[in-house]
């Protein structure tokens, strides 16, 4: 549906609701505001047995998809955060409930990922997608855990990659976007059968530790990297 600089709502409903979608055209691409800090180089390292432990009872997904057509004066006042900013041919998807947001690619669709709270997935390419899950946590920042690269590094190491597989860091890097903080680390994934690259971004804010995971191909790896790395750059903790 194409929009105009004047653009035209649907009044529906005065109430926002707790999870949507919103497209909105943007002719800068810009995010939110932010500063960030070094970007480390590559680093290989051997993953521990070590299973990942996963709280599923705080990873119940409660989709609500809304359109264009059905924005309202109020949501677009609430998503102030999108309104001026989603990239072409990306959506936001917003989660007031349990305080997160970011972009994906507008042609992927949601589907359940088990103990994850919302996820999307490219139509045609296998393992192509984007995930949210969180935890129950006494931190209130992602600092208080340590050092972003032991912090990344323990993370790839015990939480993202299993047993089997030898997962390789190439590089980490540190935001800080409204006053909250979030590290973010392209890494990759080998097995004897397959590989694949990966771009997490984590954050912990509302009593949760936030973890966002956007996934390809390592074939595809190049060519899509960009585009995951806007998802991946754009995951936002909300005030609840």
């Amino acid at each position: 549906m194409a929009i105009s600089s004047s653009l035209s709502l649907s009044w529906v409903s005065t109430t926002i609701p707790d999870k949507f979608q919103l497209t909105l055209p943007n002719h800068n691409n810009e995010l939110p505001r932010a500063t960030t800090t070094a970007y480390f180089s590559s680093k290989n390292i051997t993953c521990s047995a070590e299973p990942a432990s996963i709280d599923e009872s705080h990873c119940k997904r409660r989709p609500l998809l809304l359109g264009v057509g059905a924005l309202t004066t109020s949501l677009l006042q609430a998503s102030s955060l999108f309104a001026e900013e989603i990239p072409e041919k990306y959506r936001a998807f917003v989660d007031k409930v349990d305080g997160y947001s970011y972009y994906y690619p507008y042609d992927w669709r949601d589907f359940e990922f088990r103990a994850h709270d919302s996820a999307f997935k490219d139509r045609y390419m296998q393992l192509h997608n984007v995930r949210v899950r969180f935890l129950p946590t006494n931190k209130t920042d992602i600092h208080e855990l340590g050092p972003m690269e032991e912090v990344v590094s323990d993370l790839v190491r015990y939480k993202l990659a299993s047993p089997n597989q030898y997962a390789t860091i190439f590089g980490m890097q540190e935001r800080n976007i409204d006053g909250k903080n979030y590290y973010t680390v392209e890494y990759g994934l080998q097995t004897p059968n397959f590989a694949t690259n990966s771009f997490a971004t984590v954050a912990i804010g509302n009593g949760r530790f936030y973890t966002l995971i956007v996934v390809a191909n390592e074939r595809r790896w190049k060519r899509y990297r960009n585009q995951l790395k806007v998802v991946a750059d754009s995951f936002r903790m909300l005030d609840i």
